[in-house]
């Protein structure tokens, strides 16, 4: 079953896509994942990346990163109306630190402790918020995970205190 009939697609399919970083580069520092597999007219991506590391042809065209270029900034992350974009940063000893889009209440503070949950929204732990921004309505919020977690989060939950 693809990803179009599951409604999410998995790293099996980003592998396959090749939408994700060699290892090397996930281990060097924070770096940006397009977990974008449609081709649809829509490359925001590609205007507001400060570094010119996001590509695409054609407005229709899956984005490709050049991981060479992208420092991990995640100013796209809460620009991408598909939420679809994510840092990864597997740099820090025993812990992957992600950077995924937000827009629920409560406000996402650093310090909380928060719900990690895979691309079906189930919970697969919990983690720390490390550092939250907004741009618009959207948050990017930074949450510290178990490194063996780095593929499958992204969402977070905030209980309600």
């Amino acid at each position: 079953m693809s990803y179009k009939e599951k409604g999410y697609i998995t790293p099996e399919e980003l592998e396959k896509l090749g939408l994700l970083p060699p290892r090397e580069r996930l281990e060097k520092g924070p770096v940006v994942i397009a977990e974008c597999p449609e081709e649809i007219p829509c490359n925001i991506c590609v205007h507001v990346c400060p570094f010119k590391a996001i590509k695409m042809d054609k407005i229709y065209e899956i984005p490709r990163i050049d991981w060479n270029k992208c420092i991990g900034c995640g100013v796209c992350v809460p620009q991408c109306p598909g939420q679809a974009l994510f840092v990864v940063d597997l740099s820090k000893p025993g812990q992957a630190l992600i950077t995924l889009p937000y827009e629920f209440l409560p406000r996402p503070e650093k310090g909380m402790r928060v719900k990690l949950l895979n691309r079906q929204g189930k919970p697969v732990g919990e983690g720390v918020i490390v550092k939250a921004w907004q741009h618009d309505r959207t948050w990017a919020v930074t949450v510290s995970v178990p490194k063996d977690k780095w593929l499958e989060v992204r969402a977070i939950w905030i209980p309600e205190k």
